[in-house]
């Protein structure tokens, strides 16, 4: 569906937290360290094991790509960031959709102006779920701050200024951000003058807005292709990377999605990049997002997203590995 522009907008659920002395209080403008502890070694997922579906092939809101996907793991419920019909590349327009663990969608909310979508997180909140978002896109689409958004369904949203969102690094340019919900930490990946690095948070630190020097920050390690999201589990990071098959879409091969991990303790890749064949008989399939999640059973998964369908209408489909090592 194309946004309805008649949709009013609203800031329900946009956090501000003010500027000047205010800042310095959150933690944000204090500098990027090196970690300042080790983050306890645990298991990691071995990326050559098979994937799994969770669902193929189901219907967004709109009719373009997925970015990403982000799981509200106590209230049981599934949001897939998606570019928004009809806006630019660069406008930073996204389309927040609310699905069950089916894929069956529910609800959706506009935010105008955030970011490129690569990666957000969804933190449980009562009932309801806070977004933690890129906002205030700069002129190339990417997200220049991160906000905590409450999700609310069927309503359209302008992005708060940066100075009125949270910029944990200082000197940081670009932000996203992905959660752990297992071990209860937040990744940030950030550009800088001298590139993209990643940094670890105790979850606590989003969920207090008090961030100080995070517990890793390293340089992310050079790994090929084009980059389609990130995710954190335990003490390792994992990296996607790919493109969507060529021409129309038509499958060809096993495609080029491959997955890598990266042990954020020394910031060197562990294992990969491992080629994954994961709905490699869909049409189009782009990857597009990575997530954690653990069933009620306690079985970790990494999951894996992919943009998939025709052009003018892409659909979502999401795979996971659980074999731990």
């Amino acid at each position: 569906m194309n946004h309805n522009p008649g949709y009013a907008l609203s800031r329900r659920g946009l956090i501000r937290t003010g500027v000047g002395a205010s800042l310095a209080a959150f933690g944000l403008g204090v500098g990027a360290q090196t970690a300042s502890a080790d983050v306890t070694a645990t298991k990691r997922f071995d990326l050559t094991e098979p994937s799994y579906d969770l669902f193929r092939s189901k219907n967004t809101h709109g009719a373009r790509v997925q970015q990403s996907f982000a799981f509200d793991w106590v209230n049981k419920f599934l949001f897939v960031a998606t570019k928004r019909s009809g806006s630019a590349e660069s406008a930073g327009d996204l389309c927040i959709n609310k699905m069950d663990f089916d894929g069956n969608y529910i609800s959706y909310m506009h935010l105008n102006g955030f970011g490129h979508g690569v990666a957000f997180a969804a933190l449980p909140s009562g009932s309801g779920t806070e977004l933690w978002i890129e906002c205030d896109a700069n002129s190339n689409g990417y997200g220049t701050a991160l906000a905590p958004i409450r999700y609310t369904a069927n309503t359209t949203l302008n992005s708060p200024a940066a100075s009125a969102a949270y910029q944990p690094i200082s000197g940081a340019t670009e932000y996203t951000c992905s959660v752990d919900p297992v071990y209860r930490r937040m990744i940030v990946r950030y550009h800088t003058s001298a590139g993209k690095r990643i940094a670890v948070y105790p979850l606590s630190a989003f969920e207090t807005r008090s961030f100080g020097s995070p517990l890793v920050d390293f340089k992310q390690p050079t790994i090929s292709g084009t980059a389609q999201g990130y995710t954190l589990y335990g003490s390792y990071m994992y990296y996607l990377t790919g493109d969507a098959y060529p021409g129309d879409g038509t499958p060809t091969g096993d495609g080029n999605t491959y997955v890598t991990s990266v042990d954020i303790n020394t910031g060197t890749v562990k294992q990969g990049p491992v080629l994954t064949k994961a709905g490699s008989t869909l049409n189009h399939r782009e990857p597009e997002g990575l997530a954690i999640y653990r069933t009620d059973a306690g079985e970790a998964r990494l999951f894996i997203g992919f943009a998939t369908g025709v052009e003018g209408d892409r659909r979502s489909s999401i795979f996971y590995k659980n074999a731990l090592v």
